[in-house]
């Protein structure tokens, strides 16, 4: 396969408009195929974007798709990544990578043995954010890490989703939705993470949906929507983790990386590219750090152009299946330790990504290549 990999989209929901809103500016990527369980979504879409609209399983047989998109909900990620796989595509997914560890660790197994790529969400820590934070770190500018914190809230998806219902089901909630963005990214900063201590709850409050045709339907809840967590990394970092769907309002910082010296604020790594603020001792003040690495101007779907450049150049593509794995491990390990009231080791591991080179998105590169 060659420059471009075709693209079959599964899943044409709320996620989607912004996958589509950036692959035309991907040269490396072409959008074929569209397949959604709504039938009249799917040729909308495909219409709209010059791509076939066809039933799951004409896409996962197309000869027109190189590799499925898999934008499905969480409890359909390792049935459709799994079915494509065996159709001979490869895949890159929404986040969570899957409910069940065991069952996305056989996927990923399967995908090795049959010689395929399999790409995983969050792609946004490839942008200016994360990874220049990532080098300023290595750089040394706030000296020796010594923690991290992450306080992600909200009072709930339902006030602005139109459709929030899957947040509330298994696969959902603050842990699985938002966990894995930052878990992410302190990974790429600090590497795997061996073990955890997590406390996870939920309140009794009426939950409805608030826009949209569903508006003012009640909404039941069946996962934990207040988890906190410990992570104990393997270089003796550690981390705190808050993530609700419990909190109207706070005035915690998002997240932050402390060092021997200083103290950055990183951005939101469910963005591509805010900047950097550094304070240390010599001086306190905040102050922005120069975007030193990450796709330039990047939007979702980048994580996917990396791994069809990855297939053509034959190296690790960055936004990968087993790092997803891992940070879903770590998810898994959180929840366990919530219900045992126990410190619950995480059994996977995985090797930091390679950095990305500060790297601009030029639709009109000749080589139709990123720059």
């Amino acid at each position: 396969m060659g420059l471009p990999l075709t693209v079959g989209i599964v899943g044409a929901g709320k996620i989607s408009e912004q996958y589509l809103a950036t692959l035309p500016s991907l040269p490396m990527l072409r959008l074929t195929a569209v397949a959604d369980l709504d039938v009249e979504r799917a040729r909308g879409v495909a219409a709209e974007h010059g791509a076939q609209a066809l039933s799951v399983d004409d896409l996962l047989a197309s000869p027109d798709v190189d590799v499925v998109l898999n934008l499905t909900i969480p409890s359909a990620h390792v049935e459709i990544g799994t079915r494509a796989l065996r159709a001979g595509k490869h895949v890159f997914a929404e986040k969570p990578l899957g409910l069940d560890p065991v069952a996305a660790r056989d996927m990923l197994d399967l995908a090795d043995g049959l010689g395929l790529r399999y790409g995983s969400a969050p792609d946004t820590v490839l942008g200016t954010g994360i990874q220049t934070a990532r080098t300023a770190l290595e750089s040394g500018m706030i000296g020796d890490p010594v923690g991290a914190s992450v306080f992600w809230s909200a009072p709930g998806h339902e006030r602005w989703h139109p459709a929030p219902a899957f947040y509330y089901q298994p696969g959902g909630g603050p842990l699985l939705d938002m966990g894995p963005y930052y878990l992410t990214a302190l990974v790429h900063f600090f590497g795997a993470v061996v073990r955890v201590s997590g406390v996870a709850s939920r309140s009794g409050r009426t939950r409805t949906v608030g826009t949209g045709p569903l508006a003012g339907t009640s909404i039941s809840v069946e996962v934990d929507t207040h988890i906190s967590a410990i992570l104990e990394h393997a270089n003796g970092v550690s981390s705190t983790v808050t993530v609700s769907f419990e909190i109207w309002q706070t005035r915690a910082p998002l997240f932050e990386v402390h060092g021997t010296s200083g103290t950055f604020a990183v951005p939101d790594p469910n963005r591509f590219g805010e900047p950097v603020e550094v304070a240390t001792g010599e001086d306190p003040e905040w102050r922005a750090v120069p975007d030193a690495a990450g796709f330039i101007g990047a939007g979702r779907g980048v994580g996917l152009a990396d791994l069809a450049e990855a297939v053509s150049e034959d190296r690790p593509h960055r936004a990968s299946g087993r790092l997803a794995l891992h940070v879903l491990d770590i998810m898994d390990a959180v929840l366990r330790s919530s219900a045992d009231r126990a410190v619950v080791p995480v059994t996977s591991s995985v090797a930091r990504p390679e950095l990305v080179p500060l790297r601009a998105l030029d639709p009109s590169d000749p080589e139709r290549r990123l720059p």
